[in-house]
Protein backbone atom coordinates (compact mmCIF):
# COMPACT_ATOMS: atom_id res chain seq x y z
CA UNK A 1 0.00 0.00 0.00
CA UNK A 2 1.21 3.45 -0.75
CA UNK A 3 0.31 6.72 0.71
CA UNK A 4 0.96 10.01 0.00
CA UNK A 5 2.36 12.21 2.79
CA UNK A 6 1.76 15.93 1.53
CA UNK A 7 -1.99 16.71 2.07
CA UNK A 8 -1.61 20.19 1.51
CA UNK A 9 0.15 20.05 -2.07
CA UNK A 10 -2.74 20.75 -3.99
CA UNK A 11 -3.21 24.17 -1.68
CA UNK A 12 0.32 24.81 -2.14
CA UNK A 13 -0.57 24.77 -5.96
CA UNK A 14 -3.37 26.86 -5.10
CA UNK A 15 -1.84 29.46 -3.52
CA UNK A 16 0.92 29.66 -5.82
CA UNK A 17 -1.59 30.51 -9.30
CA UNK A 18 -3.16 32.99 -6.56
CA UNK A 19 -0.29 35.09 -5.58
CA UNK A 20 1.85 34.49 -8.13
CA UNK A 21 4.55 32.84 -6.90
CA UNK A 22 7.64 31.26 -9.30
CA UNK A 23 10.16 29.19 -9.41
CA UNK A 24 12.58 32.04 -7.72
CA UNK A 25 10.42 32.24 -4.73
CA UNK A 26 9.41 28.74 -4.03
CA UNK A 27 10.16 28.08 0.15
CA UNK A 28 10.57 24.25 -0.48
CA UNK A 29 11.02 22.37 -2.74
CA UNK A 30 8.30 21.59 -4.90
CA UNK A 31 6.65 17.90 -5.15
CA UNK A 32 6.95 15.83 -7.88
CA UNK A 33 4.25 14.62 -9.96
CA UNK A 34 3.70 10.67 -9.66
CA UNK A 35 1.54 7.54 -11.25
CA UNK A 36 0.95 4.62 -8.83
CA UNK A 37 -0.74 1.15 -9.34
CA UNK A 38 -0.10 -2.52 -8.84
CA UNK A 39 0.92 -4.79 -10.96
CA UNK A 40 0.72 -8.25 -10.22
CA UNK A 41 3.16 -8.67 -7.47
CA UNK A 42 4.88 -5.62 -7.34
CA UNK A 43 3.85 -1.48 -7.57
CA UNK A 44 4.98 0.27 -9.81
CA UNK A 45 5.50 4.55 -9.06
CA UNK A 46 6.47 6.59 -12.08
CA UNK A 47 7.85 10.35 -11.36
CA UNK A 48 7.86 13.01 -14.03
CA UNK A 49 11.19 14.45 -14.01
CA UNK A 50 11.77 15.99 -17.12
CA UNK A 51 14.81 17.64 -17.80
CA UNK A 52 16.57 16.71 -14.99
CA UNK A 53 20.03 14.51 -14.76
CA UNK A 54 19.93 11.08 -13.48
CA UNK A 55 22.97 12.08 -11.37
CA UNK A 56 21.21 14.81 -9.78
CA UNK A 57 18.30 11.99 -8.48
CA UNK A 58 18.57 11.23 -5.21
CA UNK A 59 16.79 8.31 -3.60
CA UNK A 60 16.27 6.94 -0.28
CA UNK A 61 14.11 4.68 1.97
CA UNK A 62 14.61 5.15 5.50
CA UNK A 63 11.84 3.19 8.26
CA UNK A 64 9.46 2.83 5.24
CA UNK A 65 9.32 6.38 4.04
CA UNK A 66 10.44 6.83 0.52
CA UNK A 67 12.00 10.36 -0.42
CA UNK A 68 12.68 11.33 -4.12
CA UNK A 69 14.78 14.30 -4.33
CA UNK A 70 15.75 15.82 -7.89
CA UNK A 71 17.00 18.99 -8.83
CA UNK A 72 16.68 20.72 -12.39
CA UNK A 73 19.99 23.43 -13.02
CA UNK A 74 19.51 25.95 -15.74
CA UNK A 75 20.96 25.75 -18.93
CA UNK A 76 24.70 26.41 -19.08
CA UNK A 77 25.26 29.77 -21.13
CA UNK A 78 28.03 31.79 -22.08
CA UNK A 79 27.90 35.89 -20.69
CA UNK A 80 26.79 36.37 -24.73
CA UNK A 81 23.33 34.68 -24.27
CA UNK A 82 20.29 36.69 -23.67
CA UNK A 83 17.25 34.32 -22.44
CA UNK A 84 14.18 35.33 -23.74
CA UNK A 85 11.82 33.24 -22.39
CA UNK A 86 12.59 30.96 -18.84
CA UNK A 87 8.76 29.43 -17.89
CA UNK A 88 10.51 25.76 -17.39
CA UNK A 89 10.58 25.63 -13.62
CA UNK A 90 14.52 25.25 -12.02
CA UNK A 91 15.48 23.82 -8.05
CA UNK A 92 14.52 21.26 -6.06
CA UNK A 93 11.81 18.60 -6.43
CA UNK A 94 10.77 16.27 -3.96
CA UNK A 95 8.59 13.54 -2.96
CA UNK A 96 7.68 11.38 -0.24
CA UNK A 97 5.71 8.19 0.27
CA UNK A 98 5.19 6.05 3.02
CA UNK A 99 5.59 2.51 2.01
CA UNK A 100 3.28 0.30 3.65
CA UNK A 101 4.56 -3.24 5.99
CA UNK A 102 3.41 -5.03 2.50
CA UNK A 103 6.34 -3.69 0.35
CA UNK A 104 9.76 -5.39 0.19
CA UNK A 105 11.98 -1.65 0.45
CA UNK A 106 15.04 -3.88 0.30
CA UNK A 107 14.58 -5.20 -3.57
CA UNK A 108 13.62 -1.87 -4.87
CA UNK A 109 14.08 -1.29 -8.60
CA UNK A 110 14.61 1.82 -9.92
CA UNK A 111 14.99 3.17 -13.96
CA UNK A 112 14.89 6.79 -15.64
CA UNK A 113 14.20 6.98 -18.84
CA UNK A 114 12.86 9.69 -21.29
CA UNK A 115 12.26 12.03 -18.24
CA UNK A 116 10.59 9.32 -15.91
CA UNK A 117 11.78 7.66 -13.07
CA UNK A 118 10.54 4.16 -12.66
CA UNK A 119 10.55 2.63 -9.34
CA UNK A 120 9.09 -1.43 -9.14
CA UNK A 121 8.78 -1.90 -5.33
CA UNK A 122 7.68 -6.13 -4.94
CA UNK A 123 5.65 -6.59 -2.18
CA UNK A 124 6.93 -8.89 0.42
CA UNK A 125 6.69 -12.14 1.07
CA UNK A 126 5.06 -12.47 4.17
CA UNK A 127 1.93 -10.23 2.53
CA UNK A 128 1.94 -12.67 -0.43
CA UNK A 129 -0.85 -15.35 0.37
CA UNK A 130 -0.15 -18.62 1.05
CA UNK A 131 -1.62 -21.82 2.04
CA UNK A 132 -2.07 -23.79 5.89
CA UNK A 133 -2.06 -27.56 6.27
CA UNK A 134 -5.21 -28.01 8.78
CA UNK A 135 -5.06 -31.30 10.39
CA UNK A 136 -7.25 -33.58 13.16
CA UNK A 137 -10.63 -35.36 13.31
CA UNK A 138 -8.50 -38.67 11.57
CA UNK A 139 -9.48 -37.37 8.02
CA UNK A 140 -6.41 -36.33 5.89
CA UNK A 141 -5.02 -33.06 6.33
CA UNK A 142 -6.58 -30.37 4.05
CA UNK A 143 -5.60 -26.84 2.72
CA UNK A 144 -7.40 -23.80 3.51
CA UNK A 145 -6.14 -20.34 1.51
CA UNK A 146 -4.98 -17.99 3.91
Amino acid sequence: MLMRTDPFRELDRLTQQVFGSGPGTWSRPTAVLMDAYRDGEQFVVNFDLPGVDPEAIELDVERNVLTVKAERRPVATNEHVEMQVAERPLGVFSRQLFLGDTLDTEHIDATYDAGVLTLRIPVAEKAKPRKIAISGGGSAPRQINA
